[in-house]
């Protein structure tokens, strides 16, 4: 077995395909925009009813028709899985009658994590527009990349920050009113 050189982390990334330069993110469309104000009213519900105040939801790019809408339900559905982007694609690839969702995209009020980042690249999805950073378990730009990982068979292209500060304070303002007891 050959010891790991003292300077790995510092040596050149040989024969590495997805070391390259990240492309700026497109801008978000009215429609994401929209979409975006949607899917935070969701979140708001959900925050109201004690779950952690994140929604999402799956359009038709193209059309701008709503296939699915989800919050996440892991509090209340006792379920580790029950993320809402997990929920929201699930839904959406049944109403379309197609696991590939290569027309469709995401909009979701914070980064997903790595599940979420696995079963959007999974999905195919066009497209992941989100609201704020999730700096303790991003997938898309805060702690990993997934999304536009090229070692994966599919990339997605993301569109960060829309509405973030919307979206960050609803959540600052859930987190504080648990910590406090309210």
């Amino acid at each position: 077995m050959n010891p790991v050189p003292p300077n790995w982390r510092t040596a050149p990334a040989v024969g590495r395909r997805f070391a390259r330069a990240r492309r700026p993110a497109p801008a978000p469309t009215p429609l994401d925009l929209a979409m975006m104000r949607r899917a935070l009213a969701l979140a708001r519900d959900a925050g109201r009813a004690g779950e952690v105040p994140v929604a999402a939801l799956v359009y038709e790019t193209d059309t701008g028709r709503v296939l699915a809408e989800a919050a996440n339900t892991r509090r209340h559905g006792r379920d580790p899985l029950g993320h809402a982007e997990a929920l929201a694609i699930s839904a959406a690839a049944k109403a379309l009658g197609d696991w590939r969702l290569n027309s469709c995209t995401l909009v979701v009020t914070l980064e997903p994590c790595p599940m979420c980042a696995g079963a959007i690249v999974n999905a195919r999805l066009g497209r992941v527009v989100y609201a704020a950073d999730d700096p303790k378990a991003g997938a898309v730009r805060s702690l990993y990349h997934l999304l536009e990982d090229q070692r994966l068979n599919h990339r997605v292209t993301p569109i960060p920050g829309v509405l973030a500060g919307e979206a960050s304070a609803m959540l600052t303002d859930f987190f504080r009113s648990r910590r406090s007891g309210a």
